[in-house]
């Protein structure tokens, strides 16, 4: 018999779930009311009753806002990547799949006209790296004519080259303004699209690792793997993923730069606070929103949302920036949360406009008047009128300021973006500086020592861990671990490298993964590994690879290349020509690599005397890569997963059309084919009754 009340991985099993029903799918249950997000209608009289009163929206832009609310959202994307790689795949964007839809029309869904598809730039996202199309992800989907580009959105999404985001949801991180030196918190992280974008920032300066990171944290454990998926496309050293209820967030600790042998707070620089909400501003992307709105919704979110943005100013440093937002038209939600704040915490924080950071961008500045509703739909404008029924749900502080104090507050700094103001969902962001410490944590900057230590309170009972238990984090103890000697010797590792800050995930048994955190971390993890749950951290650098042909055990990993790059000497690099490039990505067979004789003379040159094992492929040409390679005994071949080898051969220039299937033709083929099969059959018993035991065997055998 099993063991009881096992640590089950939650994310994990509910993909198993999912597998299975699609195999075994059950019949829906009489009181299930689900409908297919095709078949809502997207009508519901209370939302429009609450926001014409509450006049989120002017009087003559009603009509234009409802009608865009329930039209489905246009896709949007954003170019990631190194500097070189992203310049690369822009222009490519540009040039090969923008080009081919700046002149058709299509049909789009919910639309009686064909319409010109003309892609907008982003204009206030940094670099120009952002892109809309008037275009779902439905109609790119089922479109022949853009096979294409759906093939290329699929493929370098997977790769880590696109991102596809909503795009009022890129907004938070732009206006954060994050640095490489930052220490970012991201409270409420995934499924970590906000977060992505964090790391990226932080990775401004691509020739050497930050000094900053990012703790990216959500108190759903399940929803914390989605993190980790996230994470591993970034390939940084420098993000923490934790489980922790943001609205306590524990107070962190790290080193002391003046006193090393003692400790002291960690206050963030940049806090992004992206809080749960009724989410009503995204019913273009979920439509089953109409079925459930009501006004309790908001009501019973307000608490939740000032406790986790109030945790979130304590944890800023004094002259850091937090940015509160939601995906929420509601006031309740909004305004009256970061009202809320403000009157609490008088001259300590501020609200910043943030216009200028936003050029061309329309949106509709903060309420400075709103009116709170019980469920019934009965709305106040003081609390006294609150019968006594509802005031549990109708707090008094979910009122706005009085018209006499509504200027000194400058709600009007917030920004709310509409849906027919750009064809997006809606949004509502605030940013906040810190100008001095919060009354109660005046003496909160005072370095801990062991004395302090005695003084403070006893401890108190700590919270229990929920999910799957996590691996422990097992850092290498310096120069003489077991397995460094070989490694630093095989990879020519240079004398700055710190091998303090490899990890391994076991205390015994071989290592298999070592991975590679930043000095900053690393800190992080082991002053705080007892005080909060950490999921995940650093980059698979070197995987164990027991080949007898290699004398180092372990290969290098591409995702950690970029970090471990610049430590590896020049005996285990090759400057690799284009066409030679090429060859090793078109010869992904593993078990069929190209022969040393069929590269350039100026390839062969460098791997004659190369030994065998892991090594660094560099191609220095525009745009400027690095993958990891192995030379065997006669060959030479790329160590990358199929959607990095598509994407390499794109920003090469090279063929790549066998990933490129056009799987309308591939569906029309199929069918001729099966129309062909059946005008062949006999139309006779016995061979109706042949070919269904031949059919019956062919799925069998695909089962």
């Amino acid at each position: 018999m099993g063991r009881r009340n096992r640590n089950v991985n939650k994310f994990a099993q509910r993909k198993r779930d999912r597998k299975e029903q699609e195999k075994n799918p059950k019949e829906k249950n009489e009181g299930d009311t689900r409908k297919h997000y095709e078949d809502i209608v997207r009508e519901n009289a209370s939302f429009e009753e609450y926001y014409k009163k509450q006049k989120v929206c002017p009087e003559d832009q009603w009509e234009e806002f409802m009608k865009t609310l329930k039209s489905n959202l246009p896709t949007a994307f954003r170019i990631t990547g190194s500097k070189s790689e992203a310049d690369a795949l822009s222009n490519l964007v540009k040039s090969e799949y923008f080009s081919e839809i700046l002149n058709m029309k299509l049909k789009v869904e919910g639309k009686e006209e064909e319409e010109e598809i003309k892609p907008i730039n982003l204009s206030w996202y940094p670099g120009g790296l952002a892109w809309q199309l008037r275009l779902s992800r439905t109609d790119i989907r089922r479109s022949e004519p853009l096979y294409r580009l759906h093939n290329f959105l699929v493929a370098e999404t997977a790769a880590g080259g696109v991102s596809r985001q909503e795009t009022v949801s890129m907004i938070p991180p732009v206006v954060l303004q994050v640095e490489p030196h930052h220490k970012v918190l991201d409270m409420c992280a995934a499924p970590g699209s906000k977060t992505a974008q964090l790391i990226e920032f932080l990775h401004a300066d691509e020739e050497k690792i930050p000094t900053g990171f990012v703790i990216a944290n959500d108190v759903d454990n399940s929803r914390c793997y989605m993190l980790v998926h996230q994470a591993k496309r970034l390939n940084s050293p420098c993000i923490v993923i934790t489980n922790h209820d943001s609205g306590v967030m524990p107070s962190l600790v790290i080193a002391d730069e003046q006193n090393p042998e003692s400790t002291k707070p960690l206050k963030f620089d940049r806090i992004l606070c992206d809080v749960p909400c009724s989410g009503d501003a995204t019913l273009r992307k979920n439509p089953d929103i109409w079925l459930k709105w009501s006004t309790g919704n908001g009501n019973n979110l307000h608490g939740v949302q000032y406790r986790i943005l109030r945790r979130g100013c304590e944890l800023l440093a004094v002259g850091g920036r937090l940015v509160y937002s939601t995906c929420s038209f509601n006031p309740i939600e909004n305004e009256a949360v970061v009202h809320r704040l403000l009157q609490e915490f008088g001259d300590s924080v501020h609200l910043v406009d943030v216009a200028d950071m936003l050029p061309g961008l329309k949106f509709h500045k903060g309420m400075t008047h709103w009116r709170p509703a019980s469920k019934d739909m009965v709305f106040y404008d003081k609390y006294e009128d609150v019968p006594e029924n509802w005031q549990t749900v109708v707090r008094p502080q979910m009122f706005p300021p009085k018209p006499e104090d509504a200027e000194k507050y400058h709600l009007d700094k917030c920004i709310r973006i509409l849906p027919h103001h750009q064809d997006t969902g809606g949004f509502f962001v605030a940013v906040f500086e810190k100008t001095a410490p919060l009354p109660w944590e005046k003496n909160d900057s005072q370095p801990v020592t062991e004395e302090s230590k005695e003084k403070k309170e006893p401890p108190k009972k700590r919270r229990r861990m929920g999910g799957y238990r996590e691996d422990p984090f097992v850092f290498f103890s310096g120069e003489q671990e077991d397995v460094f000697p070989s490694i630093k010797e095989f990879y020519d590792l240079n004398e700055t490298f710190d091998p303090t800050c490899l990890l391994t995930r076991c205390h015994v048994g071989k290592k298999k993964n070592i991975y590679l955190v930043s000095k900053t971390v690393k800190d992080v993890v082991q002053r705080n590994e007892s005080n909060i749950k950490i999921i995940n951290t650093g980059v698979k650098t070197f995987v164990r690879c027991d080949n007898k042909n290699m004398t180092c055990p372990f290969r290098l990993s591409q995702e950690g290349l970029q970090s471990i790059s610049q430590y590896i000497g020049p005996k285990r690099r090759v400057n690799i020509l284009k066409d030679d490039l090429i060859l090793v990505l078109q010869n992904e067979n593993p078990s069929n690599p190209p022969d040393i004789s069929k590269f350039s003379e100026h390839t062969q040159a460098q791997v004659k005397d190369l030994a065998c094992g892991s090594c660094v492929l560099e191609y220095r040409s525009a745009p400027a890569l690095a993958l990891v390679g192995w030379r065997g005994v006669r060959s030479l071949r790329a160590y990358t997963a199929a959607p990095d080898t598509v994407h390499l051969l794109r920003l090469l220039g090279a063929d790549y059309s066998k990933y490129d299937v056009n799987k309308f033709k591939k569906e029309a083929e199929t069918n001729d084919m099966d129309t062909s099969e059946a005008a062949s059959h006999s139309t006779s018993e016995d061979a109706i009754n042949d070919a269904d035991k031949s059919e019956a065997k062919s799925i069998d055998d695909c089962t």
